[in-house]
């Protein structure tokens, strides 16, 4: 039970950043008038490199911190402040409605899809710490790795589907969910912060 908690903490930390949902808007109007085969290759192309990025990350992201001297607490406090800023924006931003296109077929899989998009310096920052917290336990470590892998097919599924999950939530049905996430990061982000300075201050 307790493993299961611990999975399911990080995958809906994971959700919340990555926010496929939220990336949604973004897929449709990149790929607007492009043909069903070119949204489905770039949905495809996208996932798959965000999740290698951030797997990298995941299995790597330890010996950085250690390589630069950077404390578990410094970084906890760092990415509280990350997943802050992109909470906020989430909550308080206006998205606009996608706006046809004419723009000659493009890879966008790269960017802006998977980097930024889906594996930013929030997504990256919560697997560090995440990784950093398993303290070198195998299953927990791979429970990480799955929490992603799971996210990333979900990602997959939202963008391969956008169109259609688009005009059954309605722009509102977006908004309201893109604000539900935002005000839910913003606790995680908090609550990642506190934890920084409590354990800096116990440090010390």
């Amino acid at each position: 039970m307790e493993l299961l908690n611990y999975f399911i903490v990080i995958f809906t930390a994971l959700f919340f950043t990555i926010d496929s949902l939220g990336v949604m808007p973004i897929f449709i109007s990149l790929t607007a008038n492009m043909p069903p085969s070119y949204q489905q290759k770039m949905a495809k192309k996208a996932a798959i490199i965000a999740f290698i990025i951030l797997f990298l990350f995941a299995v790597t992201g330890t010996f950085i911190m250690e390589a630069f001297g950077v404390s578990v607490p410094a970084f906890r406090i760092a990415g509280g402040i990350l997943l802050l800023l992109l909470a906020i924006d989430m909550v308080l931003s206006n998205p606009e409605p996608p706006k046809p296109t004419s723009t000659p077929k493009k890879d966008i899989s790269v960017f802006p899809l998977a980097v930024p998009l889906l594996s930013g310096p929030a997504g990256i920052t919560l697997l560090i710490l995440f990784t950093k917290q398993a303290n070198g336990m195998i299953i927990k470590q791979i429970l990480i790795i799955l929490a992603l892998l799971l996210n990333m097919i979900i990602c997959w599924i939202v963008l391969m589907f956008a169109n259609k999950i688009s005009n059954f939530l309605g722009e509102s049905g977006v908004n309201v969910l893109t604000k539900i996430f935002g005000i839910l990061l913003t606790a995680l982000a908090c609550q990642l912060f506190i934890d920084g300075v409590r354990e800096a201050f116990h440090i010390l």
